[in-house]
């Protein structure tokens, strides 16, 4: 099945046709997302090798998650509030401004003295070119919060086209830095660092625009929204921070205890995880602020929604294992574990998929204290199992913790949904019959369109 017609497919199956067609063009954004992120590795891969991409994947990984543990939850946060008050917009994007340069200077700050006086903690990266990414932090939060303030106010567009032209200047850096230059990583770092920059003070000038439409708004920070504003955010910031470490911090115990070239390698399994991962991503984001609009304790939408998730992940899982041993011929012959690693993830990637969609119903409800506490017990489980393992069995160990851990937060979510809402597992992730005849209706009348 060919890429460009995802999108459509997933309009087609999705209810409610203005929010499939959201889900459809921000899927088809992603996907050019993704394989500017791909391309951009592809070159690192091969001007640089698997130690001068492990670095990198070391560096990008820091920054990510410097970014979600000085994030608070305070993206979740503006989409929610903003969803379900507009009325609060220029308080809720003063609160935000504010708290990204303080709290993203700190981070920084944190990230160089980690890696000046605890080098073997990124697995020896120098010092300079940790501290070049850093700089990026407090203006990639900024990037992050705005990007959620246009997803509250349903500016799916604005969200879109801006998150898409910052990935694709991370492939143009890569494309001017190593192969029109032939500089190395420091090159590639600065632009990376520079476009951060960039992308972050135009997100402020158009919300700037934006909040001068809104009149009556004044924009000035707002202590009591703040407060609340930081309780919704650090539930959720729990369960976020959480998930990225399960999600990212084996890439770093894989590096600390193999090196860099395991790690390159390892890094190339999960970006294609994070790919096979993007539609139940991108379908959960959308879902926030539709059902924190209009709350239902039942979670109708949302089963709805898991349904339809579950039977395209199914077909998106199945077509990844074939294509799985493409991978040695795109990045090269010593990429070739990267194929078994991913097998390895394929289980998990399906099942963490659907949770994605599934647990937005709890988001929507103000997010009882029970989903981050099931996050943390899924990360303790995942850390140990890494710390066990990988030592002795490398990249192989941590994409089975992966798989397990991905498997335990479904299960732990899914029963949790149903001893809330009284609804069966079967009725929240089968298609229903009707749903089933829809579906075949729908690719027959696709199948006469084509035939013509």
């Amino acid at each position: 099945m060919k890429l460009p017609v995802l999108p459509k497919i997933v309009s087609d199956l999705l209810p409610q046709r203005r929010f499939s067609t959201h889900i459809a063009w921000t899927f088809g954004t992603r996907i050019l997302m993704l394989l500017s992120g791909v391309g951009a590795s592809v070159i690192v891969a091969h001007m640089l090798g698997a130690e001068g991409l492990g670095a990198l994947a070391v560096l990008n990984v820091t920054v990510a998650v410097a970014l979600q543990l000085g994030s608070a939850g305070l993206p979740s946060a503006n989409t929610y509030f903003i969803a379900r008050d507009k009325s609060s917009v220029a308080r809720v994007c003063a609160n935000a401004l504010v708290f990204a340069l303080v709290a993203g200077c700190a981070f920084a700050l944190v990230v160089v003295a980690l890696a000046r006086f605890y080098p073997a903690l990124f697995g020896h990266v120098p010092v300079g070119l940790m501290t070049v990414a850093a700089v990026s932090i407090p203006f990639q939060l900024i990037t992050l919060l705005g990007l959620n303030v246009f997803l509250g106010l349903n500016r799916i567009g604005h969200f879109n086209l801006l998150d898409a032209a910052a990935q694709a200047l991370l492939l143009v850096n890569a494309l001017v830095a190593l192969v029109i230059l032939g500089a190395g990583l420091r090159a590639l770092v600065s632009l990376n660092t520079l476009v951060s920059v960039l992308m972050s003070l135009l997100i402020v000038w158009m919300i700037a625009r934006l909040l001068k439409e809104l009149r009556g708004q004044k924009f000035r920070p707002d202590a009591k929204l703040f407060r609340h504003m930081a309780r919704y955010g650090l539930k959720f910031h729990v369960a976020v921070v959480a998930a990225l470490l399960i999600f990212r911090a084996d890439l770093l115990i894989v590096n600390h205890f193999r090196g860099a070239t395991e790690a390159g390698v390892y890094a190339v399994a999960t970006q294609v995880a994070t790919m096979l991962m993007l539609l139940p991503g991108v379908i959960g984001t959308l879902l926030l602020p539709r059902v924190a609009s209009a709350p239902d304790a039942r979670g109708e939408m949302t089963m709805r929604v898991t349904r339809h998730t579950a039977f395209v992940m199914l077909f998106v899982c199945l077509a990844a294992v074939p294509a799985s041993f493409a991978l040695p011929f795109v990045y090269g012959a010593q990429f070739a574990d990267a194929s078994w690693q991913l097998l390895i993830l394929l289980p998990g990637i399906y099942l963490v998929g659907i949770e994605s969609v599934l647990v937005q119903h709890f988001s929507s409800l103000g997010l009882p204290v029970a989903i981050p506490l099931f996050w943390l017990a899924t990360l303790c489980l995942n850390v140990a199992l890494n710390l066990a393992f990988v030592p002795t069995y490398g990249a192989r160990a941590a994409a089975v913790a992966s798989s397990i851990s991905y498997a335990l937060i479904f299960i732990l979510v899914a029963t949790y949904f149903r001893a809330r809402t009284g609804n069966s597992l079967s009725t929240t992730l089968f298609l229903r019959a009707g749903e089933m005849r829809e579906l075949l209706a729908t690719a027959r009348a696709r199948g006469r369109f084509a035939s013509r």
